[in-house]
């Protein structure tokens, strides 16, 4: 799979990072499943002998995610979890190349259904403890909705408190498109 070569959107942007991370049998987490879309490209990039483990609360979510994965018989690398990203500890137990946020509201699902900073800020905390030295979370902020702002700017107070011995933080924006478009934060761990 090839990640995008021009700057077109912040999930492109987050792509060309992981691809340059991300290798076969590694381990990553999509922390905010939504669609499906974001699961199967970091499944494509595991390979067969590595794991992506995917969250979402909305069932519908699961489902359409299932089905995407196994459409592209990808299923078998992937270990689909119906919780919240605050909750990835429960789970992974392992040391992860690659942490995918992509935050707001799932696409033509529910708008009501938003992520929040306090269990967003949370999951950022799990995702770095399960980093591996050289791995990267990447955060897709979308904050155009209402409860996005509140996010967007709880968010950023908390990556700039990041130890700078320890992590490198990169804030990306276009800053010459309308509506607010989402801004791209990568954290690397060093």
């Amino acid at each position: 799979m090839m990640a995008a070569k021009y700057l077109t959107k912040a999930t492109d942007l987050a792509k060309n990072f992981i691809v340059s991370v991300l290798k076969a049998g590694d381990v990553a987490i999509d922390a905010t499943m939504g669609n499906g879309n974001d699961t199967v490209f970091l499944a494509e990039l595991v390979g067969e002998t590595g794991k992506v483990y995917a969250f979402d609360i909305q069932e519908r979510a699961l489902q359409q995610t299932e089905i995407k994965l196994s459409n592209q018989q990808l299923i078998h690398r992937t270990e689909l979890i119906h919780s919240g990203h605050e909750n990835m500890r429960q789970y992974i137990h392992e040391e992860v190349s690659v942490v995918m946020f992509n935050l707001g509201y799932l696409p033509k699902g529910d708008h009501h259904i938003v992520t929040k900073a306090h269990t967003t800020i949370e999951g950022i905390k799990q995702g770095l403890a399960l980093l591996k030295t050289n791995g990267i979370l990447t955060l897709a902020i979308y904050h155009g909705h209402p409860e996005g702002l509140g996010e967007k700017e709880a968010v950023l107070a908390f990556v700039k408190t990041l130890n700078q011995k320890l992590f490198n933080v990169l804030h990306m924006e276009f800053i010459n498109q309308a509506n607010r478009p989402p801004i791209l934060v990568v954290i690397e761990k060093k």
